[in-house]
């Protein structure tokens, strides 16, 4: 089994993540994207008439993980807005250091949203299936 600590250095350290949300019909839809490990969840920014952004708002269940099959993360849990401007301010901080582009948590068009993990998954293909591990949050 895997350690939280060994999940979370990836989420904070990776550079692309992936996001699978439900459209309204049932039918599921994936996008890469960029985001920031802070305060125990995962934060990310998207107009608001993005297709992820649309799914959200009906359905707030999303799953997100990292590229690399070899040394998986996955998290699932529901994605709300974030509105406290000090996480908004630290997330624009952070995500500028990390991706050298400051997001404006000020412009309507743009929401910055955060999932909360209330499963997690991970494993090394090195060791699978004895490094497969499942985290449960509250």
């Amino acid at each position: 089994m895997l350690p939280w600590a060994w999940a979370r250095r990836r989420l904070i350290r990776a550079h692309n993540y992936w996001i699978s949300t439900t459209r309204p019909d049932g039918r599921p839809h994936a996008m890469p994207i960029w985001g920031l490990w802070l305060d125990e969840a995962f934060l990310f920014s998207t107009s608001r008439r993005s297709r992820k952004a649309l799914n959200l708002r009906r359905r707030p269940q999303a799953v997100v993980h990292l590229e690399s099959g070899d040394q998986t993360v996955i998290l699932e849990g529901r994605v709300r807005e974030v509105r406290d401007p000090g996480v908004l301010a630290r997330y624009a901080d952070g995500y500028h250091a990390k991706y050298r582009f400051r997001p404006d948590p000020a412009d309507g068009a743009n929401v910055t949203l955060a999932l909360r993990a209330r499963v997690g998954f991970a494993w090394r293909e090195r060791d699978f299936p004895d490094s497969a591990t499942r985290w449960r949050f509250v």
